[in-house]
């Protein structure tokens, strides 16, 4: 099976320097010249403004079936509901199997309070000193029956990541140790778990099971704003002195095939030569992972 997957397109014109449909068809004709079997974005593909619904159309009715996963982004302007309406979502978390492996999406933004799990939406989650990036008990017990019932190996797609330490989901160990139990019981039930919203390159094996860190389409956000870009670029969006960006879209290709894992990756190049260094903020993120303008090919196979 193959899948081409992308993740944080952050759609969102005259704020960041995705402006058009020209970077959704660019990795759509990718998809179609490498004949993948489906496409899957990890989350915080637009910001739920009106000006995406011509994008998330063009997306949603694609000849190649096309799936979501939501971001702590795709709610900020419009309702939980609304956006699951806008993208076709059977709901905030769900699966559904194809070729023979189970695709399992589930949903991290959720923030606790007074032990209320409270789903993100309209920035709710902000400047909130909560734990935030949870997920609920129900969606836990949901995970462990839905993983029990496939007969398939299972790929879990989620917007934040239950690998990193610093800054990941808060309960992931309760997600890893479901994932540990099941096999245990059944070896290679789960196979991968594959994050967006860090804007990162990671792939590291824990338990037998290939954990992604999955790259952004364009851009990098930085909090000291810099003064590095022309003018011709800053005019692409408002916070262009908050970014650092790439000269085209990076995204891949999964393969499966068995227990055999296949990431093609596509490379780029920073926008004007700006890297992070380059504007006095800190090279490496909270889990020590700095930025590059491409996802790395590799191949694992899991034992």
């Amino acid at each position: 099976m193959k899948i081409l997957l992308f993740s944080d397109l952050h759609y969102l014109p005259g704020v960041f320097p995705v402006r058009d449909e020209r970077e959704l068809i660019m990795m759509q004709e990718h998809a179609e010249r490498t004949k993948c079997d489906l496409m899957i974005h990890a989350g915080d593909f637009c910001h739920g403004t009106p000006d995406a619904k011509a994008l998330i159309e063009r997306y949603n009715s694609f000849r190649i079936p096309s799936y979501h996963c939501l971001g702590n982004h795709d709610t900020e302007y419009k309702s939980r509901e609304q956006v699951l309406k806008d993208y076709r979502m059977p709901g905030p978390y769900y699966y559904f199997d194809v070729k023979k492996y189970r695709i399992v999406v589930m949903d991290t933004n959720y923030y606790l309070k007074d032990g209320v799990f409270v789903p993100y939406e309209r920035c709710n989650y902000q400047g909130l000193d909560l734990p935030r990036a949870i997920v609920p008990p129900e969606q836990l017990t949901w995970l462990r029956e839905t993983i029990a019932s496939s007969e398939y190996p299972v790929i879990i797609i989620s917007h934040a990541s239950f690998e990193r330490e610093a800054d990941g989901v808060v309960n992931a160990e309760a997600v890893r140790e479901i994932i540990r139990e099941a096999n245990a019981n059944r070896p290679h039930s789960v196979l991968m778990c594959i994050n967006g919203h860090y804007h990162r390159n990671h792939v590291s094996i824990l338990d037998n099971v290939c954990f992604f860190d999955l790259n952004a389409v364009s851009f990098d956000w930085v909090e000291r704003e810099h003064d590095l870009y022309p003018p011709e670029v800053l005019a692409m969006g408002k916070s262009m002195n908050h970014i650092v960006a790439f000269t085209g879209p990076v995204f891949c290709v999964l393969k499966l095939e068995g227990t055999d894992i296949r990431i093609r990756g596509v490379e780029s190049s920073m926008l004007c030569g700006v890297t992070r260094e380059m504007t006095g903020n800190r090279r490496c993120d909270a889990s020590g992972r700095a930025v590059m303008p491409r996802i790395p090919s590799s191949k694992f196979c899991l034992l």
